[in-house]
């Protein structure tokens, strides 16, 4: 899919990827393999190492996107976040944002991405 836009929602289980436009949307889910998720170490708040195969999942899921929003509970998609920036700084770059969202619907995804992008569009110079 050739779209400039791209939301990510993710938690320790799943992450579920949307390149879209104004009128359509494709989905991607992306799940760890881990039984029970991510197990959060407080003495090292980075990802563990075992993410490392969620974490490029999602990565190769965005590589076409030009501009990533990065939504989601907790503290997965600030790891998802770091991860980027050590493993794929190019990516990282295309990050926008990251957002706080609990559980939405993928229709509440997508149009608080549309709502998001629209805002930040606005304020940018025309792209060419």
């Amino acid at each position: 899919m050739n779209r400039f836009h791209a939301v990510c929602w993710i938690d320790h289980h799943e992450a579920r990827v949307f390149h879209f436009d104004a009128h359509d949307f494709e989905r991607a889910t992306i799940r760890t393999d881990k039984p029970n998720g991510h197990i959060h170490n407080k003495r090292a708040p980075e990802a563990s190492h075992s993410d490392k195969p969620f974490h490029e999942g999602i990565a190769a899921a965005l590589a076409d996107a030009q501009e990533i929003l990065l939504l989601g509970p907790g503290q997965a998609k600030t790891e998802f976040g770091a991860f980027l920036k050590a493993q794929n700084p190019a990516l990282a770059k295309r990050v926008v944002a990251t957002e706080n969202a609990d559980h939405p619907t993928d229709g509440e995804i997508v149009g608080r991405a549309r709502r998001h992008f629209k805002a930040i569009d606005r304020m940018t110079p025309q792209r060419g």
